[in-house]
C-alpha cells in the first residue's frame, strides 16, 4: 500500500482561517485509511495539539470524527465550527500567531538544513513553518523519486 506525505503546510488556512487546520485534517485522514507516511503522527503533541487546544477541541473527539466521518475539509471545517469553543476571531489570531511565531530548538534547525543540504546561516529559515515545510519536502522526493 502506498503512504502519503503530508505536504499541506503548517502555513495554510482554510475559510475559517486557522492556520494548520487543512494540514491536521489531512494527515488524521490519511492515518484513518492506513495512507500516511511513515513518521507523521495524524495527531502529534506540536502543531497539531496547539491547534486542538487553540480551538477548545477535544483531542479523542476530533480523531474520532475523522476517522468514523471521514469527512471532505469543508464537512471537517464545519464540525470544527460548531465543536471549537474558542473559535471566534480573537481566539483563531491568537492561535495563528502562535504557530507563525514557533521557532525550532537549534539541534532540530541545523538538523533539517543539514539534510537539505543548506548552511545555517542569516539566510536560513528560522521559523518552524518553513523549516517543516523544507522536511517534508525532503521526504516526499525520497518517498517518491528515489
Amino acid at each position: 500500500m502506498n503512504t502519503v506525505v503530508p505536504l499541506i503546510s503548517s502555513g495554510v488556512a482554510g475559510p475559517m482561517g486557522v492556520l494548520h487546520l487543512p494540514r491536521l485534517w489531512l494527515k488524521l485522514s490519511l492515518e484513518s485509511v492506513g495512507k500516511l507516511a511513515p513518521g507523521y503522527p495524524g495527531a502529534g503533541k506540536g502543531y497539531d495539539q496547539m491547534v486542538i487546544d487553540g480551538l477548545g477541541l477535544k483531542r479523542d473527539a476530533v480523531i474520532d470524527f475523522v476517522k468514523k466521518s471521514k469527512p471532505t475539509y469543508p464537512q471537517f471545517e464545519a464540525w470544527v465550527r460548531k465543536s471549537a469553543i474558542k473559535g471566534d476571531k480573537a481566539s483563531i489570531e491568537k492561535l495563528n500567531a502562535a504557530i507563525r511565531g514557533y521557532i525550532h530548538d537549534d539541534e532540530t534547525r541545523k538538523c533539517i538544513l543539514g539534510a537539505n543540504g543548506l548552511p545555517d546561516d542569516g539566510a536560513a529559515p528560522k521559523d518552524a513553518v518553513n523549516l517543516n515545510n523544507l522536511d517534508d519536502w525532503k521526504e516526499f522526493h525520497e518517498a517518491a523519486l528515489k
